[in-house]
């Protein structure tokens, strides 16, 4: 058997803590959505002006990038190549913004974040999962 590695409370609050920085630092109404590596919701965080629509989105994002353990943006940049077979597929949240969060080799979690350019959302994920990965320990 292999160890499983699992996110804290206070991990979960220090992802979207800084996911909620990058946003305020650019002035970008978001909802981050914190998921399991099941794509179940550990946290979440929608912005004053974030609308609901994006709440979904985010959440949605977040899932893909836990299940498939890729980022949402895999999906969107295959389909935008000719791969509309990917539309078939029930469940995934084919937009950029979905990062999941690798620790040795697992996927532990994911981000996802909906409400500006999908671009920007990737990078409001990516600073929350940055920031998290800062906080454990190097082995």
């Amino acid at each position: 058997m292999q160890p499983r590695f699992s996110l804290e409370t206070d991990d979960i609050k220090a992802l979207l803590e800084a996911a909620r920085a990058e946003a305020a630092e650019n002035h970008w109404e978001v909802s981050i959505a914190a998921v399991d590596d099941g794509g179940h919701l550990l946290g979440f965080l929608r912005l004053t002006g974030a609308t609901p629509l994006s709440a979904r989105i985010a959440l949605g994002k977040a899932r893909t990038a836990a299940l498939s353990r890729r980022e949402s943006k895999f999906y969107e940049e295959a389909i935008k190549g000719g791969r509309n077979a990917f539309l078939s597929v029930a469940d995934l949240t084919m937009l950029e913004g979905g990062v999941p969060v690798i620790v040795a080799g697992q996927c532990v979690a994911a981000v996802g974040v909906s409400g500006v350019k999908s671009d920007q959302d990737a990078q409001v994920a990516v600073a929350g999962v940055k920031a998290l990965l800062a906080r454990q320990p190097r082995s």
